[in-house]
């Protein structure tokens, strides 16, 4: 996947992966989707947001996790 609206730029953001050279962050669209299950309340406050910069910030979250695999402890 190619993530052509992520931008990281040492000057803005310390340098955080941002949208579109924007002062969004990818870790700000996360937690605006977590506080904002409809997605259209979401554009209403952050018009600037496009479904396709939406996309990529999860897609970029995604690959840039870890990818281990953690035991689950069992509930007594």
């Amino acid at each position: 996947m190619a993530f052509d609206r992520i931008t990281i730029d040492p000057a803005k953001m310390n340098g955080q992966p941002c949208i579109r050279g924007m002062r969004l962050t990818v870790r700000r669209v996360l937690e605006l989707l977590g506080t904002h299950p409809d997605r259209a309340e979401l554009r209403r406050e952050h018009p600037e947001l496009e479904d396709e910069d939406i996309r990529q910030a999860l897609g970029f979250a995604a690959a840039n996790m870890p990818d281990q695999i953690r035991p689950i402890a069992k509930s007594a």
